[in-house]
């Protein structure tokens, strides 16, 4: 008879430190393309560069979102 797999426990311990860890690399990518800008670049080039960036922007926004939400959901266990 074959063992029914279980689903893992939800753990979400470390979520908030690994969300903070992909905002800095993130963080450390956008400043990167920054100096690359600067850089005699074909327009083609530049303007994927640019609306990389800004999608950079917007996966920042939302890390920061999600470590807030990480960060409620872990003093609400702590005050339990």
């Amino acid at each position: 008879m074959a063992d029914k797999k279980r689903p893992k426990p939800d753990d979400r311990s470390d979520n908030e430190e690994k969300l903070q860890e992909q905002v800095v690399n993130t963080i450390e990518n956008l400043e990167e393309s920054h100096e690359t800008l600067q850089m005699d670049l074909p327009e083609e080039q530049r303007q994927a560069l640019l609306e990389k960036n800004k999608r950079r922007r917007e996966a920042i926004a939302g890390k920061r979102k999600e470590i807030q939400d990480e960060w409620e959901f872990r003093r609400g266990q702590d005050q339990q």
